[in-house]
């Protein structure tokens, strides 16, 4: 608490500390929002709304947490397009951009008017199949007509990705960002979740005068301390494949106190360790495994989960086809799938001292195959927040979803506790990890340079 001092020099109020301290322990290269000319400009903002499914807001939060930027642009004279992508539409091997209504940003737009009660515009633009959007078509220029005079509070571009510039690497990106740029004055990054170098990410800085918003600053700062992490540090991996998370694994090995897997990462270390077969795991995999269990027999950090659950089927919970085994003790080489973690694997042992004295604590994982099985999730959960000592970070779509719907109490406390952190990109959390400096992030490092040549 401090007191407010108007001009006057009279003392008339108080500020209140929020214990916010993310914009003052960052590198002073990153250029801020708090430090751009707002006044009368039109700010084209990008965030990470890649939260619809089947046209159905599925995650909330990753929205709430860019109102603080959109609210400080506005507050200050700022007035907002804003943009995301939402899903793959772009097929990689044809090129061509599927324009799906199940991908469009209305779903967004409408939370944003419900939660805000503040006007939205979509434009309307031509869409050629299979390029998707090849023009900003110069009637947007009437709706920032409109936002410039007020009569609606932000335009709202249509998902990033119709968008034939988006993701191309030639004339059409150079094309698209000339064409983007041309509609505002000032552009803001807020996108920790979309750390690929695309055209709305990393090439419009070439063109504007450049910033990190509020919540990309949150996650650059809570990003590095898990880089640099209070001791014991843990980490809890889990995913649906091994190959796609070998890079990022390695490098947290080398981090980390101890490591809990989960999910096909877990089964495929036990099929590499013990020699087993489990269904879904494929060969492949196992051979890439076998470099970590090597270098665990050495180091020994991962901590093996005692008790799985074994499933004769994935297509659901059928009584009578899933079964609780001990995968070292059962004295069998072959197993049918093995779906979640029995929940007692956390109740003692090796795990339960590692989740209970670990001072730092890092969960990219959901440990069953959800929705039938969660058991082993929603108890991981409840250990961790049992440690209240630990500082906990939590990353990724899925790892969140699941999180709030097993334990909506827990994770609204978590929302609001400095002893928790939610992150937005769970994906590029692990790249940062992988790469070991937040900074080194290409659309950070556009950034900074963006700065630097304004100086």
């Amino acid at each position: 608490m401090a007191p407010y001092l108007p001009e006057s020099g009279m003392k008339v109020g108080y500020s209140v500390d929020d214990e916010r301290e993310a914009a003052q322990q960052l590198d002073p290269s990153l250029p801020l929002l708090q430090d751009a000319d707002l006044r009368d400009k039109i700010v084209l903002l990008r965030v990470d709304h890649n939260v619809v499914k089947k046209g159905r807001v599925q995650d909330q939060y990753r929205i709430d947490v860019t109102l603080a930027t959109m609210y400080n642009i506005v507050e200050r004279g700022g007035r907002p397009i804003i943009m995301t992508h939402i899903g793959r539409p772009l097929d990689k091997k044809t090129k061509a951009i599927t324009v799906n209504k199940d991908d469009a940003v209305d779903a967004v737009v409408a939370y944003l008017q419900r939660k805000l009660r503040i006007k939205f515009v979509v434009p309307e633009f031509h869409i050629t199949e299979p390029e998707g959007i090849v023009d900003i078509d110069t009637s947007v220029n009437w709706l920032i007509h409109d936002l410039k005079e007020g009569k609606i509070g932000g335009i709202y571009l249509p998902n990033t990705r119709w968008f034939a510039g988006e993701e191309d690497k030639g004339d059409k990106r150079e094309r698209f960002v000339i064409q983007l740029a041309g509609l505002a004055d000032v552009y803001v990054n807020d996108a920790f979740g979309s750390w690929q170098p695309h055209a709305s990410t990393y090439q419009i800085t070439k063109l504007l005068p450049s910033y990190a918003g509020l919540c990309l600053q949150d996650e650059l700062f809570n990003v590095k301390l898990v880089l640099n992490p209070a001791r014991p540090f843990v980490a809890v991996v889990a995913g649906a494949k091994y190959d796609t998370k070998i890079g990022p694994l390695k490098e947290i090995y080398k981090k980390v106190d101890k490591l809990i897997l989960g999910g096909l990462i877990f089964n495929t270390f036990l099929c590499a360790k013990y020699g087993l077969k489990i269904a879904g795991v494929e060969e492949s995999d196992i051979e890439l495994a076998r470099e970590l269990v090597e270098q665990d027999k050495n180091e020994k950090k991962i901590v093996e989960l005692p008790y799985v659950v074994e499933s004769d089927v994935t297509d659901g919970r059928h009584e009578g086809k899933f079964r609780t085994i001990s995968i070292k003790d059962s004295g069998s080489k072959e197993f049918k799938y093995v779906v979640d973690v029995d929940p007692k694997s956390f109740e003692e042992g090796p795990v339960l001292e590692a989740l209970t004295s670990a001072k730092t604590i890092f969960v990219n994982a959901v440990m069953g195959l959800v929705p039938h099985f969660w058991q082993g999730t929603r108890k991981m959960d409840e250990v961790i927040d049992r440690n209240r000592d630990a500082q906990k970070f939590f990353g990724g779509g899925d790892t969140l979803q699941v999180f709030k719907r097993l334990l909506p109490g827990i994770y609204h406390e978590a929302m609001d506790s400095p002893k928790y952190y939610l992150f937005t990109g769970g994906g590029t959390v692990l790249k940062v990890l992988e790469e070991g400096d937040p900074f080194g992030l290409d659309i950070v490092k556009a950034l900074v340079e963006n700065k630097r040549q304004r100086a």
